[in-house]
């Protein structure tokens, strides 16, 4: 009895510490954007993402529960699932657990197919998170769409969630009809670290005779790159609220299994050697990002000196399958066309502009849809009510309008 009224007591102190620490960072610390209306909801929303994940990390001090397991039960504690107007099925191919949303009202023929791969940086993000997503893109769009549940940290990493969306994927392909999907109208589509995905597949699946081709790829403020962390937007946007630029390093090194003592390394470019740089400049360089976009000033250099030992301890960074910038001209050139998210006050905001041109410049057409007062991750948010905001409609309402003209 004594004994659980100690941890009880404890664990309050605990909560509440954090809570107190969390709130004065809120107040002294962070920076709400000017353009980004509804500021005070905006301050609440960033004061519990930062107390969840604050949570979670003393929780996985303590050795209690793995910070991404816990931020994810919160996450999917709070989506109220909303199913009106579609049929959802949970369904496993495979070991791989996915989601088929399907409208309720009749059809007249195959419907248009949608794949989606969630975001979360590989660290959190999952079905019940996006459910609310997937279930309106289907509807609105009249659409058969087939969220995949791929494996992530802490449990996994690279190139689980890749193998597990590739999979997925190729099982859905080859099995359309029975879903009731147009093999001429597949879409496939991500957000985040799932939009990178997809134009990773849409990459790996271009030109597979035994496959339906995709008829367009969906891309919701995607990580294209993982080279150049000094592009205008991290520079700019790196201490943004939902997604610094030092918690998307930590992603990727996790991720990747690389350790942390070496993103100082991948920060500065010490881990690009100097012929990889000759190559990829002309695609990951700053030159390449829009002159309204850069910074003004003096800019610091990059890569600097070349660290050989840097380079053999972070090489999988270059793999296609985390990069999908650096994918060849012959590859880019016969992609399909794209829809392409990006928001202003988005540490990845330049990834979506430099895949843009890569696309562009081999004559792949584009559509740009860019939310001036967005940040990351505000799709989340279109249906949730008072903490809603203009660019999550935004970003919503112009996806489901680009799907529906296919």
């Amino acid at each position: 009895m004594i004994l659980g009224i100690i941890l009880f007591t404890a664990a309050c102190l605990l909560v509440l510490g954090a809570s107190v620490w969390v709130l004065l960072k809120e107040i002294f610390i962070v920076h709400v954007p000017p353009a980004i209306t509804h500021r005070v909801r905006f301050h609440i929303l960033n004061y519990f993402f930062q107390l969840v994940i604050t949570l979670g990390n003393l929780l996985e001090k303590m050795k209690i529960c793995s910070m991404p397991h816990f931020v994810c039960f919160i996450q999917d504690l709070v989506v109220p699932k909303n199913n009106s107007g579609v049929l959802v099925k949970n369904l496993h191919f495979g070991t791989i657990p996915v989601r088929l949303f399907q409208p309720k009202a009749a059809s007249s023929g195959p419907r248009r197919g949608i794949i989606f791969y969630h975001g979360g940086g590989c660290v959190f993000g999952s079905l019940d998170c996006f459910h609310n997503i997937c279930s309106h893109l289907a509807r609105e769009t009249d659409s058969v769409l087939l969220s995949v549940g791929y494996r992530k940290l802490p449990d996994h990493h690279h190139p689980a969630a890749f193998q597990d969306c590739l999979n997925a994927t190729i099982h859905f392909l080859k099995d359309l009809k029975t879903y009731g999907v147009d093999p001429a109208r597949v879409v496939v589509s991500g957000e985040s670290v799932g939009a990178g995905t997809a134009a990773v597949i849409s990459q790996v699946l271009m030109g597979r005779q035994d496959l339906p081709q995709f008829r367009a790829q969906v891309l919701i403020y995607p990580i294209t790159q993982v080279v150049n962390f000094q592009l205008p937007s991290y520079q700019q946007n790196h201490n943004a609220p939902f997604l610094s630029r030092k918690f998307l390093m930590t992603c990727v090194c996790k991720y990747l299994a690389i350790d942390l003592s070496w993103m100082d390394s991948m920060l500065k470019g010490t881990f690009i050697p100097p012929d990889y740089w000759k190559k990829y400049e002309k695609w990951v360089g700053s030159d390449n990002v829009p002159q309204r976009f850069k910074i003004k000033g003096p800019q610091s250099k990059f890569p600097e000196f070349f660290n050989e030992t840097a380079y053999l301890e972070t090489q999988r960074i270059f793999g296609l399958e985390t990069s999908p910038l650096l994918a060849d001209d012959k590859i880019i050139a016969q992609l399909p066309e794209a829809f392409l998210v990006s928001c202003e006050y988005d540490v990845l905001r330049d990834d979506t502009l430099l895949y843009k041109k890569r696309l562009e410049d081999q004559g792949v057409p584009v559509t740009w849809c860019h939310v001036e007062d967005g940040f990351h991750g505000c799709i989340l948010l279109f249906d949730k009510n008072i903490f809603s905001f203009p660019c999550s409609h935004k970003v919503m309402n112009s996806t489901v309008s680009y799907i529906k003209g296919i």
